[in-house]
């Protein structure tokens, strides 16, 4: 049953992280406003969203990681960090807002690792990265149409776009470090 399902074990439990992700981000919407005025109360806010920032970026390299790095992967890998560094420290964006790049980041390199492995393995998957960041925008769109109904939180537009933001800079991320390797395909 899985061989028809999916490529490979790998593809296989990527969209089983994917789901996780996706079903951590759904539970959290009761809480989060909670959470963040915890995390403020005892100044763990920054500390926890560097956190969540080396998570996003270790997927981010996780996602094709090799042995033996070239000079190549090192330069996009710095690169890479010292974006995401830039839009963590000096966004103009609310901190609360910034969650949004790992949350939906994490999303969307999941789902184009997914898609790139299936694409690997022989399966017609028309541009993964475009299919990933459709998918992860759609989610944030359905993450932020369930608020509509819920007690503190709101539906906001501005968070969709920041959805539509992660998931661009997370897959570009990723596609540039595919690059890197050498093994960039048809993303």
């Amino acid at each position: 049953m899985n061989e028809i399902v999916f490529t490979s074990d790998r593809e296989r439990r990527l969209w089983q992280w994917t789901l996780a992700a996706v079903i951590a981000v759904f539970l959290t919407l009761a809480f989060a406003g909670s959470l963040e005025a915890y995390l403020r109360d005892r100044h763990m806010l920054d500390n926890t969203f560097f956190a969540l920032f080396l998570v996003v970026i270790a997927a981010i390299f996780g996602s094709g990681l090799r042995r033996r790095t070239s000079k190549r992967e090192i330069w996009v890998g710095i690169g890479i960090a010292a974006i995401y560094g830039t839009v963590l420290l000096r966004s103009f964006v609310p901190t609360a807002a910034r969650s949004h790049l790992f949350e939906f980041g994490l999303v969307a390199v999941l789902i184009y690792s997914a898609l790139s492995e299936r694409q690997r393995n022989g399966r017609n998957v028309p541009v993964p990265a475009i299919i990933a960041i459709v998918a992860t925008t759609a989610i944030g769109a359905i993450d932020e149409f369930i608020q509509l109904f819920l007690p503190g939180r709101v539906f906001d537009p501005l968070d969709m776009l920041f959805n539509l933001v992660a998931a661009v800079m997370a897959v570009t991320a990723s596609a540039a470090l595919r690059w890197a390797r050498g093994r960039l395909t048809r993303t």
